[in-house]
């Protein structure tokens, strides 16, 4: 009996040694880098260009034999080849002297002309030019460029025609606002707005710097941080190097380009921010900037100005209602058959006598759809929104130029759409029920039908999956256009007969189909290719189902697993989380992003996302805005319910080691979850995050935790906000914990992880900081190294894995050695 319990223990002891020495595969997860995977997947969904003869369109469509241009008239339901791929290389080699084939077109910007009977494009060929509209330096060598070739091919007769003569439109300058009928170019210089004509704009186009150029002043009033446009995201330097150049300025025009209206925001009592780029050359940088926190009372005001672009005067709209307020104008939805245009302006969301804005409280409690009097200035308010938590609209769609509108509401607790007057009195609600509205796609007048998307009206499915509907504008007839268990994404034609349907589950391959608008199927476009990923071991993912702590409310998640899966083994689990409020890091559809989740895996882990109440707004109210007033901990308990309720569920997933990681708000919530749950997750990684949402920016903090309005018996009105930070919590840390953020990130200050990285420190606590140099939120060109920095973390702490090399020869692997230097 004695040798037994011997035996016993050894064995036991011998599985702690062996799990405690689990090497991370590291190989495995290199298969699927992001440079490995732009050779194995290509096209997953149709990108449709429609014409303007209104049912045609064309689109590219990439696999593992090339890329194959098509062009489908959906009214007679034929998809045709562009041209023929091998004929289009071999007339292209005969003229640009470069050798192309069929498989490797360098083909660029597609643009039908001629009626639709034709099409021009470019290629660029190897031989080098000295570059138009670039006047050398006395002395200095002239710039040179690729010579880029242009050419017209005519459907009807497979003729391609050499452009030699062509001039090619330029590209709209960064700069200019340029009106509907061409003839006025806007643009902020000074801090003031200016104009010029046409002419004198392609003088510019050519030469910034042309002395001869004529422009007039608008304004004279414009100073730093109260001016009429201009840019972000410039170090000081750089503000004072490019001061008396012309920038951008952001306006909405009218159809008629007889008005335009502006935004303009007086930022000058908003404090200051700054980050410091240390590896700038030649030395370092500041970047000043202005950024309002949660509570501040120095807010930015806003101001609405209508301008009449012919005698050059404007007035000031008195949009006054909520102390703080925000203003917004809607842009008009852009006709899909202009996206291949040259130039398109920004029109105002109305007729050339009136638009539409939004107004909206500080706490966001209450928001006003309001009619402007193009010609007056004078504001109507139409439709007035008021809930207890904050209020979310969409842009409102009009009926014969705004005589009905159809507005976007979640006053019954579900997103709906609303049938209203011109004078603001509700007709009627045209959707209902427990099932969520998204956007409107278009509407036919004259039929009176609304076409939209929506989720969650479907049974047995996952009510995030996303489908196309029509409806009456009367609420009757309401009818599923693209049935099907999967995540929908749709592009409709102008006239709203035809619809792209591209449609996936994360576990199925990619599909494409071109629909009518009574939801009959008129042909399959596309499969995605999925061959070179399957060869090199790629497997899908699992969709889950579990219950949230409440122990009513269903969650819906996604399981990764390491492509060589073995049900016998023990895995370590890793939670890849993103709280929302505005969106769940759970992906519904096929997507190309595998580096947090699929690629994580590869390593050893069962890695999973899962929502949270509190998460996506594309459900019911009541579970978007759960959070609200807990912005700390209200994902957190979810979190840990559904990976025990996955434990209990599969004998392969190890509960005692657990770990989380997050990026921006799920930085903030893993570690937040270190240390509200310190004996349950094990291990973080938490970049970017927001731990102190006390210094994040005032409009996502407030708004999603909530900001209590005050006003004093002498009718003053402040604004009190308080919330709980991670900092607090730093001396419950139990576990490993690796903290990063790039040092020069002006959306998420580094402030908030140094804070973090301080009261640990004062905590006495060992964790790890990882300082990404000149990197913003998203971690740019260091992302890769990032990654596997994560692994490296999980894999000695989850795996006990700890002795990865000093070079990271993953990555070095995908470099070319040239010489002495080495090319990424």
């Amino acid at each position: 009996m004695r040798k037994s319990f011997v035996w016993l223990c050894c064995f036991i002891a011998l599985s702690v040694s062996v799990q405690a020495q689990q090497k991370g595969n590291y190989a495995l997860a290199a298969r699927f880098s992001p440079k490995k995977m732009e050779k194995m997947l290509f096209s997953t969904s149709v990108d449709p260009h429609w014409l303007k003869s209104g049912d045609k369109f064309w689109y590219m469509y990439q696999t593992t034999a090339g890329k194959v241009w098509y062009l489908v008239d959906a009214a007679k339901g034929t998809k045709t080849k562009l041209f023929d791929n091998d004929k289009m290389a071999a007339d292209i080699t005969r003229i640009v002297k470069d050798p192309f084939d069929g498989q490797h077109l360098p083909i660029d910007r597609i643009k039908f002309v001629k009626n639709e009977t034709a099409f021009q494009f470019e290629v660029k060929s190897t031989e080098e030019v000295e570059k138009k509209d670039t006047a050398a330096k006395k002395g200095a060598e002239p710039t040179k460029e690729k010579k880029t070739y242009y050419f017209e091919y005519t459907l009807a007769t497979g003729q391609l025609t050499e452009l030699k003569d062509f001039e090619k439109p330029k590209d709209r300058a960064q700069w200019a606002s340029i009106s509907p009928d061409k003839s006025i170019v806007l643009f902020s210089k000074l801090n003031n707005l200016y104009w010029m004509d046409s002419v004198n704009y392609n003088k510019a186009l050519k030469n910034e710097d042309d002395s001869t150029i004529v422009e007039y002043q608008l304004t004279k009033d414009g100073e730093e941080n109260f001016s009429y446009g201009g840019g972000r995201n410039e170090t000081n330097v750089e503000k004072e190097k490019n001061a008396k150049k012309r920038k951008s300025v952001f306006v909405y025009w009218s159809p008629d380009s007889k008005r335009f209206a502006l935004m303009r925001s007086d930022e000058r009592k908003v404090k200051d921010l700054w980050v410091i780029n240390s590896v700038a050359e030649p030395r370092p940088t500041l970047e000043t900037y202005k950024y309002q926190m949660p509570g501040e009372k120095e807010a930015p005001e806003r101001y609405l100005y209508i301008f009449d672009a012919s005698s050059k005067t404007s007035k000031i709209v008195n949009t006054a209602a909520f102390k703080n307020q925000e203003i917004g104008m809607w842009s008009a939805p852009m006709a899909e058959s202009s996206r291949d245009d040259d130039f398109r302006s920004n029109i105002w969301h109305g007729t050339n006598t009136h638009f539409y804005m939004s107004r909206t409280s500080r706490d966001l409690h209450k928001i006003d759809i309001c009619k402007v009097d193009a010609t007056t200035g004078a504001v109507t308010t139409l439709i007035e929104e008021r809930l207890n938590t904050y209020v979310e609209i969409r842009r409102p769609a009009l009926i014969n130029g705004g005589k009905e509108i159809v507005h976007w509401s979640e006053r019954d607790g579900w997103g709906h759409f609303y049938l209203y007057d011109d004078k603001g009195t509700m007709i009627r609600q045209i959707t209902s029920g427990p099932w969520h509205t998204e956007d409107i796609e278009g509407i036919d007048e004259v039929g009176r039908v609304m076409y939209f998307t929506a989720n969650a009206r479907e049974a047995n499915e996952d009510p995030y999956y996303n489908h196309l509907y029509r409806i009456n504008l009367d609420g009757s007839n309401l009818k599923l256009l693209n049935p099907g268990d999967f995540d929908h994404q749709v592009s409709g034609n102008d006239n709203k007969r035809f619809f792209v349907n591209n449609f996936s589950r994360v576990n199925t391959i990619p599909v494409s189909t071109l629909l009518d608008n009574t939801g009959r199927v008129v042909m399959q476009l596309e499969q995605a290719d999925f061959s070179s990923l399957f060869a090199a071991g790629y497997k899908f993912p699992e969709p889950f189902k579990v219950k949230a702590d409440d122990g009513i409310t269903d969650l819906y998640g996604v399981m990764y697993k390491p492509f060589d899966f073995d049900s016998t083994k023990r895995y370590p689990l890793i939670e890849y989380v993103y709280p929302g409020p505005q969106t769940e890091a759970v992906n519904k559809a096929f997507g190309r992003g595998l580096d947090r989740t699929d690629r994580l895996a590869q390593f050893g882990f069962v890695v999973v996302t899962i929502g949270n109440r509190g998460g996506h707004p594309n459900r019911s109210k009541w579970y978007h805005n759960f959070g609200y007033g807990n912005l700390r901990d209200y994902g957190l308990a979810d979190k840990k319910a559904a990976a025990e309720q996955l434990a209990d569920r599969y004998s392969f997933i190890d509960i005692n080691r657990v770990g989380i990681h997050g990026h921006s708000g799920g930085g903030f919530m893993s570690t937040a979850a270190m240390l509200v749950y310190p004996d349950f997750f094990k291990v973080a990684v938490s970049s970017a995050g927001n731990h102190e949402n006390n210094i994040y920016n005032r409009w996502w903090s407030e708004k999603h935790h909530g900001v209590k309005e005050v006003i004093s018996a002498k009718g003053d009105t402040s604004f009190v906000y308080s919330i709980e930070k991670n900092p607090e919590l730093a001396k419950n840390l139990k576990g490993h914990l690796m903290l990063s953020h790039g040092d020069i990130d002006n959306n998420v200050h580094p402030g908030n992880s140094i804070r973090m990285a301080n009261a640990l420190i004062k905590a006495n606590k060992r964790f790890e900081f990882v300082l990404l140099p000149g990197q913003r939120h998203g971690y740019g060109d260091m992302t890769e190294y990032f990654f596997w920095k994560m692994g490296d973390y999980f894999c000695a702490h989850l795996l006990g894995d700890t002795n990865p090399p000093v070079d990271i020869i993953e990555m070095t692997k995908e470099q070319e050695q040239s010489g002495n230097k080495r090319r990424n």
